[in-house]
């Protein structure tokens, strides 16, 4: 049997069988380009039948399966292939994996035995850019801490003495009495010659000048221990305690001297600001002529370190371990250990509950160094207006466990 030939491949013309039957209806070119690609092979396997057979083949497709293939065609310009039914086996393993993957990140990390959780908005140290500001304090807090390892070469009992004496002056006179209690919170009122010679004794502390301690210090209240709050332990301890030194961003914003007008008018507060670090270095060479290196290492290095690392456990263990017998809304804790080696400072969470009060210490067994000279300082006439907490504001942050 003659069958006629279909040319072009992909597309059939006027297709005639050569015994009887219908006429194939013309089909539109483009429908049946599409719809040959699918029937080629069913196309040979008939037509090889019906040679055999000897019995007419007719090809004919549905007007209605045409239309659907010529929009089909018309829309997309391709076939699409039909996608596979997803596994389920495999889906719901990727499911719990994922899960589990979700379950590990939201589990939440605690500052080692306390309540305090590490959420760490900021980069951490070694994660960041560091600025030049950042590297040069850096530099330094660890040419001090170096400098410290010579101090069993060059010990002398006078070198130890004089240690004592100035941390005592530097961190209890010039930064927990003076620059905290007396400049930060007005918690009580001096001469002016003896506010600006205590003042004078923290500049020798090296933890920045009045105006620069001051201004930090009261941004630290206003947003204790949120993102803003330069040294929040939610950032982790190690930022808490000395890591917020190096990283200049959040202490430049918290140093725009907005919050410190009350002694930014004052001459003598410029004047230690623009000489800041000229007074550390003249104590240097002072002591250096007075005793040489012994006197250099313990009475600079070392009693610099001590001081530093007593300052910085306020603003981190007195805000991680501790007692909170009022509402303060914040992390702050009373650290008798902190208390012990900061002059009292370590009362944290009283000072946070009435930050205008010159007492932390309010019981009678919390050991406050600085409020007893406070005391004397009024009890001589020198110290003024000292304020302490109200009854009634006790009443309204007092827990159930006070």
């Amino acid at each position: 049997m003659a069958v006629a030939a279909a040319t072009p491949i992909l597309g059939i013309h006027n297709l005639q069988p050569s015994v009887g039957g219908n006429e194939l209806t013309r089909m539109e070119t483009t429908s049946v380009q599409a719809a040959g690609v699918v029937c080629l092979s069913a196309l040979k396997s008939a037509t090889n039948s019906s040679c055999t057979t000897g019995k007419s083949v007719q090809f004919k497709l549905p007007k209605e399966s045409s239309t659907k293939v010529l929009r089909s065609s018309r829309r997309s310009n391709e076939f699409v292939a039909e996608e596979e039914a997803p596994d389920p086996v495999t889906e719901s393993q990727q499911e719990s994996e994922a899960s589990d993957s979700t379950a590990a990140a939201a589990q939440p990390e605690y500052i080692w035995m306390s309540n305090v959780e590490v959420k760490r908005t900021r980069p951490s140290s070694f994660n960041r850019r560091w600025s030049s500001k950042d590297i040069s304090i850096a530099g330094f807090m660890t040419f001090m801490h170096t400098m410290c390892l010579l101090a069993p070469f060059t010990f002398s009992w006078s070198a130890v003495r004089l240690c004592v004496v100035l941390s005592f002056i530097t961190g209890m006179f010039g930064i927990t009495l003076s620059f905290h209690r007396n400049l930060s919170h007005k918690s009580f009122k001096l001469p002016k010659w003896l506010e600006y010679t205590f003042a004078y004794c923290g500049v020798q502390a090296l933890q920045g000048d009045p105006l620069d301690w001051v201004s930090l210090h009261r941004y630290h209240h206003q947003y204790c221990d949120t993102e803003m709050d330069p040294h929040t332990p939610h950032e982790g301890f190690w930022h808490s305690h000395i890591g917020w030194l190096f990283d200049e961003k959040p202490i430049r914003r918290s140093l725009g001297h907005s919050n410190v007008g009350d002694m930014e008018k004052d001459d003598f507060y410029q004047f230690l600001h623009k000489t800041y670090i000229i007074h550390p270095v003249l104590l240097s060479l002072a002591l250096y002529a007075l005793g040489g290196a012994p006197y250099l290492v313990w009475g600079m290095a070392v009693r610099l370190v001590w001081v530093y690392h007593v300052t910085w456990f306020v603003n981190s263990a007195s805000h991680v371990w501790g007692t909170q017998p009022w509402n303060t809304g914040d992390l702050s804790k009373n650290n008798w250990w902190v208390a012990m080696v900061a002059y009292g400072e370590g009362w944290h969470n009283n000072h946070h509950a009435f930050e205008y009060s010159a007492r932390h210490g309010l019981k009678w067994w919390q050991l406050d160094p600085t409020w007893w000279t406070i005391l004397g300082l009024g009890a001589i006439g020198l110290a003024t207006k000292i304020k302490l907490p109200r009854p009634e504001h006790m009443k309204r942050l007092a827990t159930k466990s006070s």
